[in-house]
């Protein structure tokens, strides 16, 4: 068997109906895992959903806005009354509201970014991992960004969001290590999708980016999807309370 075969488990995926989730979504189901696909649009879960069912996958779609905790838990309840049990969650949706220096960005937008990009990644997990343990195990990857490692002038609050994330990671992989799960980080660079495209659609922007990355390019979502299976999967089963770093090398340079 291969290390990385997900055969027989559920993934129960957020933000995956566009970029990196959808990605990793895909190729999860290639491996031989059950996904949830969810989102806030109900027609665009449906939409991925079914491309996966028809590539001889198997995913169930469910829409969830991230910011109400009683949409996570009805995203967990049905996930779990559809596939009977959650191996695998993957927490990435996100989102930034707000472009600028931090002296600027309002209470609100502040407020909103820290509800949902930590605030519904806590309570997933609440939510999740009391099951995990009593099936003897699993893995949560949390979707960060190399925001969270580097200082920045325009995505400060954003960047502070991402870096909760990898001591959440650090926090739950030491809580729920004893109990088989392992809870481990990725922290993108810059990517081609649309949350990031003000970033890579402006010539002079990704010019000057691409400039301090190492392999000269940004990064495409499939390439983020293979360090999710990784995480998920037998390959990753020593690995825990970690933040792996995919940006072709941006911050060793930068």
């Amino acid at each position: 068997m291969s290390l990385f075969d997900l055969t027989g488990k559920v993934a129960l995926i957020t933000g995956s109906t566009k970029g990196i989730g959808q990605a990793i979504a895909h190729h999860m189901a290639e491996a031989g895992a059950k996904v949830v696909i969810s989102s806030r649009n109900q027609p665009a879960c449906d939409e991925v959903a079914a491309e996966i069912n028809a590539k001889g996958g198997v995913a169930l779609p469910v829409a969830c806005n991230i910011n109400y905790k009683e949409q996570l838990q009805a995203l967990v309840n049905k996930t779990i009354e559809h596939y009977g049990k959650i191996d695998i969650l993957v927490v990435n949706a996100a989102l930034n509201p707000f472009y600028g220096p931090s002296q600027d960005i309002p209470d609100e937008a502040f407020d909103k970014i820290m509800n949902s990009n930590i605030g519904s990644a806590h309570r997933l997990c609440q939510m999740v991992l009391p099951g995990m343990a009593k099936l003897g195990g699993g893995a949560v990857i949390i979707v960060s960004s190399i925001a969270g490692i580097k200082g920045s002038n325009v995505l400060g609050a954003y960047g502070i969001s991402k870096a909760a994330d990898m001591q959440m990671a650090r926090n739950l992989a030491v809580e729920w290590g004893p109990h088989n799960i392992r809870v481990n980080c990725i922290a993108p660079g810059l990517i081609r999708t649309d949350f990031a495209r003000a970033l890579w659609e402006n010539p002079e922007t990704y010019k000057q980016t691409v400039s301090k990355y190492p392999l000269r390019r940004i990064g495409e979502p499939d390439e983020i999807a293979g360090a999710a299976i990784y995480l998920a999967s037998d390959a990753g089963s020593f690995t825990t309370g970690q933040t792996l770093v995919v940006d072709g090398g941006g911050t060793i340079t930068g």
